[in-house]
């Protein structure tokens, strides 16, 4: 028989690469979207007709040990919680509830109703927030900053609170930023890449962005799914950092998107004060993916050169086609 797999967040950029990732190695595949959610999915359409779709509200943990008992999955993946970091300092409440409460009560279902289930927790580098150390490595002392960073901190510990107290099979991706065109435009990448192809086209004049001197560690989203998938086929469940380990600037991802359309980015790049940060900016999160390396024989294929291309190459595609 096929692995089962159920993959909570499935219609956003992780869950739907993750659902091509899984049907290509022969999986039967479910996955949760909310009550009510009658789509389009887009970021699905590659899947449509092969995937499962069931309604579930991921805080009911009744609701999900149901769907466990049904389906019986082998694999669980817990990707759904709110993921555009900014947002959750306006949405506090609603981050706390689904990324800490609601990956309690998934951890609870499999628990009750599929113990002998693999599962994986989609952990953040922002559980670190101000970190102690640079690299971050699974061992680095967790000092979350941001609501999202705390809601994730408390996963991030509950797993290991049931790996240790149950003997679950639950292990945490500790994942830095990772991207692909599937991310929606009010993310940093995207919205460099759009606005770079936008120009290119005549769309637009200018790009408008805050601190060019911030740093982030980027990765491409299809090789972070890859490590999530590796992870449960481990013999004995851990936590791994998945990361590029090399920061890179936002004046980086600027120039190199501009540079691949062939434009000098200082005549079309405006830095707006309103959208900087101030101490909500968070500094030095950059993983140390050794232990991925090492144990899981992780090897990200795509660098930060390739996935700029990638973005930009993708966002001319649909500004062209949309003309």
């Amino acid at each position: 028989m096929a692995t089962r797999a159920l993959i909570t967040g499935i219609a956003g950029q992780d869950g739907s690469l993750l659902a091509e990732l899984l049907l290509g190695k022969g999986y039967e595949v479910a996955g949760v979207v909310r009550p009510g959610a009658t789509g389009p999915f887009p970021n699905l359409a590659a899947v449509q007709g092969r995937v499962e779709l069931l309604e579930i509200d991921l805080l009911d943990e009744g609701q999900l040990g149901v769907a466990l008992a049904a389906f019986a999955p082998d694999e669980i993946y817990n990707l759904a919680a709110p993921s555009f970091v900014p947002r959750s300092w306006d949405e506090p409440v609603a981050t706390a509830e689904f990324a800490a409460v609601g990956a309690t009560a998934l951890l609870e279902a499999v628990r009750r109703h599929r113990p002998e289930a693999r599962a994986y927790q989609a952990s953040s580098s922002e559980i670190f927030g101000e970190p102690r150390e640079t690299p971050q490595t699974e061992q680095t002392p967790l000092s979350p900053l941001t609501p999202y960073g705390v809601a994730k901190a408390y996963a991030h510990f509950i797993v290991r609170s049931y790996r240790v107290r149950y003997g679950l099979h639950a292990s945490s991706g500790i994942l830095y930023n990772h991207e692909s065109p599937r991310r929606p435009l009010d993310f940093l990448p995207r919205k460099v890449a759009a606005g770079a192809a936008a120009i290119k086209l005549g769309l637009q004049d200018e790009l408008v962005l805050g601190d060019l001197d911030a740093r982030r560690d980027w990765s491409y989203a299809g090789d972070s799914v890859q490590a999530m998938w590796l992870m449960l086929q481990q013999d004995e469940p851990d936590d791994y950092v998945i990361a590029s380990g090399v920061l890179h600037s936002v004046r980086d991802l600027v120039a190199a998107a501009f540079g691949h359309v062939g434009l000098d980015w200082e005549r079309h790049v405006r830095v707006d004060p309103a959208f900087l940060r101030g101490k909500a900016e968070l500094h030095n999160l950059v993983g140390d993916a050794s232990k991925a390396r090492r144990q899981l024989g992780w090897r990200p294929e795509v660098g930060f050169e390739q996935l700029v291309q990638l973005l930009v190459d993708a966002d001319l595609a649909r500004l062209r086609s949309a003309s």
